[in-house]
């Protein structure tokens, strides 16, 4: 049964921190409206020619979020929760309909420690990205933007591709 997720459209006049959570968290809940009132088995459904799944977007996207805020912006060495060596698609690739709710969590707790990242530290606070060269924090959420906005496109497809669900 479809829920409808609420997703405001971020508000006009916000400073632009504020401004750029508005519009990662609009993002955010585009996927997760996305997913929502699947079944695990629906989620991991090969819908279209490319064999990107929902939950795999919902993965990769976790993935995202935590490589650039987590471990390049605060250096810290964390472990990938998908990706290994001899598979770095796994992502993607190795989905089961059972951890959905396991994968849905991760990515909810990553999408906070980004909101707390980035309230806690100044835009233009940079560091060192070993093959961009210095990179500031602004940079960072704006690729995470074109990230979310470009897998959200996928999601759109997908979503309807399962069970007929057009979106915004």
């Amino acid at each position: 049964m479809l829920v409808v997720i609420p997703r405001p459209d971020p508000p006009g006049t916000l400073a632009e921190r504020e401004m750029a959570l508005a519009y990662l968290d609009y993002h955010r809940l585009t996927l997760a409206r996305k997913i929502d009132g699947l079944t695990g088995e629906q989620a991991i459904s090969r819908s279209t020619v490319s064999g990107l799944t929902l939950l795999g977007l919902v993965r990769h996207l976790t993935e995202v979020e935590r490589g650039w805020i987590a471990e390049d912006f605060l250096g810290q060495d964390l472990p990938p929760l998908y990706s290994r060596p001899g598979a770095p698609d796994a992502d993607f690739t190795e989905l089961e309909a059972d951890r959905l709710q396991a994968d849905l969590a991760a990515w909810r707790a990553e999408c906070a420690r980004t909101d707390e990242v980035v309230r806690a530290h100044s835009l233009d606070e940079s560091v060192q990205h070993e093959r961009m060269g210095e990179i500031s924090l602004r940079w960072i959420l704006w690729h995470l933007f074109e990230e979310y906005a470009r897998h959200n496109g996928h999601a759109d497809i997908i979503r309807e591709a399962i069970d007929g669900e057009v979106g915004e």
